[in-house]
């Protein structure tokens, strides 16, 4: 029996290396011999966030980081930042909800994405601002952040500087250093290609500053915990880590810096540029704005006259490719193919052949090798 395609903004599918790793024999998480591999991922871990912080792994999915990234550096009361223009956004700006801070929203519609000059004019319009939370890859609409440029316009301000790369490290630029990011979160099933149930986290001196007069309001996930664990010799965690996802992470880390994190970039570029043009071959319409569309992940318009359940039931249960739906008011209105991790010009031909054939199926279109031509024109 042949297994499904993911073809989702996560999870995705993980490689046999990643997989076969997570089969070695579990050790005593307060060992020397955790100790070495937790040091080593972590360290793999601040490589492809481009940092010379420290990196933390979390066992949770990355809506563990992005709690621990707000929980751990604003204090309840602050006022808080929150760029709104998709499902995560949205989130992030629950989680300061949650634990009383000041949420401030900056909307953004969904399908384009926020600009400098916006959070630069809310900056100057309001000083008791401590922080400002980004998306950088919105997966709800298929819309990528500039946040390098934003970057550029925090730098100039003393609040915090948040962003979400969960679906985007690893499979677009992200540089937090040079970005001048004060924390990062990312996520374990997105871009580098590990089992769903771990998160990372970095944060610059500034955000550890901001967390050194915190009393932390999460047990959990309470990051000065985290960095007292770590700084033991052997390192540890606080609390009881997912082992084998650690030996997941760890070899998932170890391929995304064989293949370079340059060139990983590039082919997730090279992706979505095939997918988008494909998207166009088959006479779709993009959801998101062009200019701003993601490195990981297309949104598609659902062709009228055809439901949700007809189109990605048709693709999933005939041809074996699992596509994701819209969320929230867009549930119906479009769908999503996700094009990160293990992701080349094999699978976006059985994904394009998938739509196609099932688009020709329900009478949408004549030409059901339109999407598949135009994938191997893109990748000659």
């Amino acid at each position: 029996m042949n297994e499904t395609l993911l073809m989702l903004p996560g999870p995705t599918t993980v490689h046999p290396r990643v997989l076969a790793a997570m089969s070695r024999a579990v050790v005593n998480h307060r060992g020397a011999k955790y100790g070495e591999i937790l040091s080593e991922t972590n360290k793999l871990m601040a490589d492809v966030f481009q940092t010379s912080n420290d990196a933390y792994l979390l066992t949770g999915s990355g809506t563990a980081a992005m709690e621990a990234g707000i929980s751990n550096t604003v204090a309840s009361g602050e006022k808080m930042l929150n760029i709104v223009g998709g499902k995560f956004g949205e989130r992030f700006m629950k989680i300061a909800q949650t634990h009383g801070i000041d949420a401030q929203e900056l909307a953004v519609e969904w399908g384009t994405a926020v600009t400098p000059e916006a959070i630069k004019e809310a900056l100057d319009a309001d000083e008791d601002i401590k922080a400002v939370s980004v998306i950088h890859n919105e997966t709800s609409t298929g819309v990528a952040a500039p946040i390098e440029e934003i970057g550029k316009v925090m730098k100039n301000y003393d609040a915090l500087y948040i962003v979400d790369t969960v679906s985007s490290l690893g499979g677009d630029y992200v540089d937090v250093d040079k970005f001048g990011i004060d924390v990062c979160v990312t996520g374990s099933q997105k871009c580098i290609a590990a089992p769903p149930g771990m998160a990372a986290i970095t944060l610059s001196d500034d955000a550890w500053a901001a967390a050194d007069k915190i009393d932390s309001p999460t047990f959990y996930l309470d990051m000065k915990a985290a960095r007292k664990s770590g700084n033991k010799v052997p390192p540890q965690t606080p609390y009881t880590p997912a082992v084998s996802l650690t030996y997941a992470m760890n070899e998932a880390l170890n391929m995304v810096m064989e293949e370079g994190l340059e060139a990983r970039v590039a082919r997730h570029h090279k992706a979505a540029e095939a997918s988008v043009a494909a998207v166009k071959a088959l006479g779709l319409e993009l959801f998101a704005d062009e200019a701003v569309s993601s490195a990981t992940v297309t949104a598609v318009k659902m062709p009228e006259g055809i439901s949700d359940d007809q189109f990605r039931g048709t693709t999933r249960d005939k041809y074996g490719v699992e596509l994701a739906g819209g969320q929230d008011h867009l549930k119906g209105n479009i769908f999503r193919i996700g094009h990160m991790g293990n992701i080349s010009y094999k699978e976006l031909t059985q994904a394009f052949a998938a739509i196609g054939m099932t688009l020709k199926g329900l009478g949408v279109i004549e030409d059901a090798g339109a999407g598949v031509a135009s994938i191997a024109e893109s990748y000659l």
